[in-house]
């Protein structure tokens, strides 16, 4: 994920972040470094049983892994690298808290873990359709864009600026551009190893979420 800063603004909503970090926010940067510090203890295990395998599937030489249902949760709490937990918790950190502080503690956590979820179902069902060799997910960054579409419906008008590159721009046109990246580089291949349709699996779910609870298109009432 690109890193950004949020600029300070007066936020849409009428409610006021608060500076402190919020308890969920806290519980999963905090549950993503003991899985990271799992990983670093007992790696080829814990990719295994816990990354994100498509059904039937194999994790190593002669290993069959079947897919188990925990693995739509627990693959989000694992990482790559170091760099790319870093790149997440720093997203998490930043867009949590203050969607935490908006949706409070009970929906953050609904939300967050549908867009996990949805952003697995997304990647199964691209490998599934394309035929790609079975290699498992890992990593956060579904639930972070969600975050990010949660950020962008909250705070429209919000600047933010990325670090690479130091561009500003509206927090509603930051996620529009971001979401058509990440097709474009999902459907052209670009990136390998990057599960570009899993993020865009997390945006989806989010979306479909937000207009659940604003009773808007398609679940009207």
């Amino acid at each position: 994920m690109v890193a950004l800063s949020s600029v300070p603004s007066r936020p849409s909503s009428g409610s006021r972040p608060s500076r402190l970090l919020p308890p969920i926010t806290q519980a999963l940067l905090g549950l993503n470094i003991i899985g990271f510090a799992l990983q670093e203890m007992f790696g080829p295990w814990v990719m295994a049983y816990f990354a994100l395998w498509p059904p039937f599937s194999s994790a190593g030489p002669g290993d069959a892994v079947p897919f188990e249902l925990w693995q739509l949760v627990t693959y989000a709490f694992l990482h790559g690298s170091l760099t790319h937990l870093l790149f997440n918790m720093l997203g998490l950190w930043m867009l949590g808290r203050q969607v935490e502080s908006t949706f409070g503690s009970k929906r953050y956590l609904q939300y967050y873990f549908l867009c996990v979820v949805t952003a697995a179902l997304a990647q199964i069902a691209v490998i599934g359709l394309t035929d790609q060799e079975p290699f498992p997910t890992v990593g956060a960054s579904g639930g972070v864009f969600g975050l990010l579409l949660a950020f962008g419906v909250l705070f429209p008008r919000q600047r933010v600026v990325l670090l690479f590159p130091p561009i500003p721009m509206q927090a509603r046109t930051f996620v529009t551009i971001y979401g058509i990246v990440e097709l474009v580089l999902g459907v052209t291949g670009t990136q390998s190893g990057v599960a570009h349709f899993a993020h865009l699996g997390g945006l989806v779910g989010g979306f479909f979420l937000l207009q659940y609870w604003r009773g808007r298109w398609p679940f009207r009432r």
